[in-house]
């Protein structure tokens, strides 16, 4: 049995709280696509920790994590994630995981990212510089280098080969980049990602599977920024949705039970791209200042606005989303009226869908509005305590999507998410 977690926004969600909350009741938690580019934020110790390849429930005891085929990963970023980590006590040798299929993020794929992104000039994606397209375009260009790639004799000729042909695509953006000092520290990673639980991922998990053990799927970025359903081209390299899940980990679509939907009780979005209720002005800044809404992997600021139910209703139908986890309400404590948008007006049309080029076109968001609850809602520990304006606003969202909101997310800290 498998269950997922994963965003229904343009990612920030705040997953990470959520699947270290939820991962004291499965026996493994596997993240199943994405890279570097994800920073999911976790209080341990009452310590901020922010993991962005390493899966969010490796500070559970007795908890095993796998990093699957369908993330692309920085060996870099994973030792000084798992220097991190073992600084807290925790033994990787014995609960983290590598699939061998898992293709790895070379110091040329971070220089191509780099060469890409400057010549798009105002038409920029807001890419990381991670190196995560260029990874993704190897993999599917069969091209790519894999995490069990290493354990070969031949692996630093291979290694050579693709960077040649990176150096190719390099000369002709005209563009240079010194990357001796990278190349040193990835040779030195390497050497460290040899040493960890490199694994066939697939019967790994299947196996975890056949002996009754329940297994968390954790998804980076959100739904909005899925390769095939996001604002393209606006969008990450990867599936972000519930189909993803399934090739990312080489799990059939008959073990995913119940898919948990992570969204913000607003809405935010690092990079460009459309976004229909971003609201640049004063209560655009307050809800960035309240959420501290500044990306947790660049420190970049969100771009802040009110809660998109058609994008949301959309993310829930594409991924069969069967319960949702509203993260971030108490952020709402300050205002005295909120907006929900219910429709969009496009090019002068009424719509409740999301077009196939919505960066294409005049979109107006239409909204409900609300009243605030003005009261502090931090320290509720039940959807009793909680004021009756916050439940109607919660109400109205579950008809609206026709899932309900199951928990509601009242703080940073562990113990502040609230069971309806």
């Amino acid at each position: 049995m498998v269950d997922v977690i994963l965003g229904l926004q343009w990612g920030d969600e705040g997953k990470g709280k959520i699947v270290d909350y939820f991962a004291k009741d499965y026996d493994v938690v596997a993240r199943f696509q994405g890279g570097p580019n994800a920073g999911h934020t976790l209080y341990v110790e009452d310590k901020k920790v922010v993991l962005h390849q390493i899966p969010s429930g490796v500070f559970q005891k007795n908890k095993l994590n796998l990093i699957g085929n369908g993330v692309v990963l920085d060996p870099v970023t994973l030792k000084r994630e798992c220097d991190t980590v073992a600084g807290f006590g925790v033994d990787l040798k014995k609960n983290l995981f590598i699939a061998e299929r898992t293709h790895l993020i070379l110091p040329t794929h971070r220089a191509l990212d780099k060469a890409a992104e400057l010549s798009k000039g105002n038409q920029k994606i807001g890419s990381t510089l991670k190196g995560i397209a260029p990874a993704y375009m190897d993999k599917t260009g069969r091209n790519g280098l894999r995490v069990g790639d290493l354990l070969d004799k031949n692996f630093t000729t291979a290694y050579i080969k693709l960077r040649l042909k990176h150096q190719k695509l390099l000369d002709n953006y005209a563009f240079a980049e010194d990357i001796t000092a990278w190349e040193e520290e990835f040779f030195e990673a390497v050497e460290f990602l040899k040493q960890l639980n490199i694994v066939n991922g697939e019967y790994f998990i299947n196996q975890q599977i056949k002996a009754g053990k329940k297994v968390l799927a954790e998804g980076a970025q959100g739904s909005m920024l899925d390769i095939d359903f996001g604002t393209f081209p606006f969008v990450t390299s990867s599936n972000t949705v519930t189909a993803g899940v399934c090739s990312g980990l080489g799990v059939a679509p008959q073990t995913i039970r119940d898919v948990i939907g992570v969204t913000k009780a607003y809405c935010t979005r690092v990079g460009s791209g459309p976004f229909p209720t971003e609201l640049e002005n004063e209560t655009g800044e307050e809800l960035r200042k309240i959420g501290n809404e500044f990306g947790a992997t660049t420190g970049r600021p969100r771009r802040c606005g009110w809660i998109d139910l058609v994008a949301l209703q959309f993310a829930c139908m594409i991924n069969g989303v069967t319960k949702i986890v509203m993260t971030k309400a108490d952020v709402l404590d300050a205002f005295k009226e909120l907006q929900v948008c219910t429709h969009y007006k496009l090019n002068g049309k009424e719509s409740k869908e999301i077009p196939f080029r919505i960066d294409r076109m005049q979109v107006e968001a239409l909204y409900k509005s609300f009243p605030g609850w003005n009261v502090p809602t931090s320290t509720a520990k039940t959807f009793q305590e909680l004021p009756v304006t916050m439940k109607s606003y919660v109400d109205f969202i579950n008809q609206y999507l026709g899932v309900k909101v199951s928990y509601i997310s009242n703080g940073p800290g562990r113990d502040q998410i609230i069971t309806i």
